[in-house]
């Protein structure tokens, strides 16, 4: 059964309007732990950092932990570090720290709340007391444009070793909330501000409706005072031993479920019956034991068109057992040539009938798939394809590449789309441990290729990528966008990064609003 969610459940039963705000702390509240910790853990990692300022830095953090010092003694200390740094060294390396770090900490719960503030028309904005390089990558993942944070000091692009003022943290983010309710307008007192921290309790006390999320021990002492409601994630942060354990046993029922097959291989003499009876064992063992639900809709297209070519859109290591578990069998698929030198594993899924490819080098990877025309020609299996090529980062879709269109039309065969919503939530990508969720997957109406060729595959990718698109209710790809290719969004993705960029870090000396806009 899905977990309750009170916070999102008032979201989508409160009034629409631009009028009311939704504010969000980012540490704890949109991220599960610190985000500073996991900048100061890579940089340690690169050895960017010398001993004596991991000795300083560590005196300063133990000194703010004991209340010796506040926030602006902490920030004041690490903008001394920076002193004739290059900015953009900082926004390349926030940029770094995002995918590596910070992007698998998002709580799928708190952008499921942002995500119906938006659907309602509220402004949504995160202001928070960590800095605009810690935060602005995930706030463009999220589609949030207004930020309020803690700001060094810079001047002709260089940080000065300052730290500008008013910082964004006790009364500076009440402070930062009135701005934001000046230049939009804002009702603060029928307004959200969600967060994690008493340190926060100034901002949470001027809105009409504070709400914690993953409350400290105080905020949790004065939520219940005041009768605030609260909710609590699980799905990130430091995982238990039965996360542990439920992911080790999931991912090696994967060997179980084919040793339970042989006997199957052995008294029938076949190989397929034996997969089909081990695919669908490892799909129904693997979803049950780490506690995850499907919740499927057009189920009956999985089976109407086979022979056929299965894409799906690839989130998680917890795909594989999704797919196992809704085609169960007649299957063959793709991996990365990686996959096959992995002991075990590698000669399990050939066995199973995967075949892989070096990515990087094109014409050998359709030269590898030659065989799975065959399998679909002759012995009738259907093979399932991610056209992404990879597990993204985000629930939004990458570009799609054009094997397995090719490989449908080659095959005379329909393509099958399943769209998965939200398989992250088990598990991120570069997430070892799987968590419960229940995740949604749409199948959608088998597409015809009869009528394709190769002059028209473009449009067809185009029109294919677009109903997972819509189904995932992300904005679809127009005819320009599909004629530029990946590299245009790639470049309209860095200009937008570098007009976020001039808003933080003016060429004159930066001011505490511009700062933190």
């Amino acid at each position: 059964m899905p977990r309750p969610q009170p916070h999102l459940d008032e979201v989508l039963a409160s009034e629409p309007g631009s009028h009311i705000a939704a504010l969000f702390d980012f540490d704890g509240t949109i991220i599960a732990g610190y985000s500073a910790t996991a900048m100061l853990r890579e940089k340690f990692q690169r050895r960017e950092m010398s001993v004596e300022e991991i000795a300083e830095t560590a005196q300063v953090i133990a000194q703010h932990s004991l209340g010796q010092i506040g926030f602006s003694g902490l920030m004041t200390a690490a903008a001394k570090f920076m002193k004739g740094v290059d900015e953009q060294s900082f926004i390349d390396f926030g940029e770094e720290l995002y995918r590596k770090h910070i992007a698998r900490k998002i709580y799928p719960e708190t952008r499921a709340i942002i995500e119906a503030h938006q659907a309602k028309g509220h402004r949504v904005a995160i202001i928070s007391s960590a800095t605009i390089y810690q935060i602005e990558s995930t706030a463009r993942d999220l589609g949030i444009t207004d930020i309020k944070c803690s700001a060094y000091e810079i001047e002709d692009g260089v940080f000065t070793g300052e730290i500008v003022r008013p910082l964004c943290f006790g009364e500076g983010k009440v402070l930062a909330a009135e701005e934001l309710a000046a230049e939009y307008g804002l009702d603060l007192d029928q307004s959200f501000f969600y967060s994690d921290s008493d340190d926060d309790i100034a901002l949470l006390e001027r809105v009409g409706k504070p709400r914690p999320l993953n409350p400290n021990m105080k905020l949790k002492a004065i939520a219940d005072e005041r009768n605030w409601p609260v909710q609590r994630f699980a799905s990130r942060g430091t995982p238990s031993w039965i996360d542990y354990t439920r992911t080790i046993y999931a991912t090696g029922s994967l060997v179980g479920a084919f040793a339970a097959g042989l006997p199957i291989w052995a008294l029938t003499r076949s190989q397929r019956e034996a997969v089909n009876f081990s695919m669908g064992l490892f799909g129904d063992f693997a979803t049950a034991i780490t506690g995850v639900e499907l919740d499927v809709e057009g189920e009956r297209h999985l089976w109407s068109s086979r022979p056929c070519v299965f894409i799906f859109n690839h989130q998680s290591k917890a795909d594989v057992m999704i797919l196992a578990k809704l085609i169960r069998r007649d299957m063959g698929g793709v991996g990365k040539k990686e996959i096959r030198d992995i002991p075990i594993l590698g000669k399990l899924m050939e066995w199973g009938g995967t075949v892989f490819v070096d990515r990087a080098d094109g014409k050998s990877a359709i030269k590898a798939m030659e065989p799975l025309i065959d399998a679909i020609r002759e012995d009738g299996k259907s093979i399932c394809i991610a056209p992404e090529g990879t597990r993204s980062l985000t629930p939004k879709l990458e570009p799609f590449k054009k094997g397995a269109f090719h490989l449908a039309m080659q095959a005379g065969v329909p393509i099958v789309p399943i769209v998965i919503h939200n398989a992250a939530d088990v598990a991120p990508k570069n997430e070892f441990v799987m968590r419960p969720a229940t995740v949604r997957v749409t199948v959608l109406p088998p597409v015809d290729t009869s009528g394709w060729s190769a002059k028209t595959v473009n449009a067809h990718v185009r029109d294919v990528r677009n109903m997972f698109l819509r189904t995932l209710g992300q904005a679809e790809e127009s005819v320009a966008e599909s004629v530029a290719g990946p590299a245009a969004g790639a470049k309209g993705e860095k200009v937008a990064r570098k007009t976020a960029t001039k808003r933080t870090a003016p060429k004159k000396k930066a001011t505490g609003k511009g700062a933190r806009a």
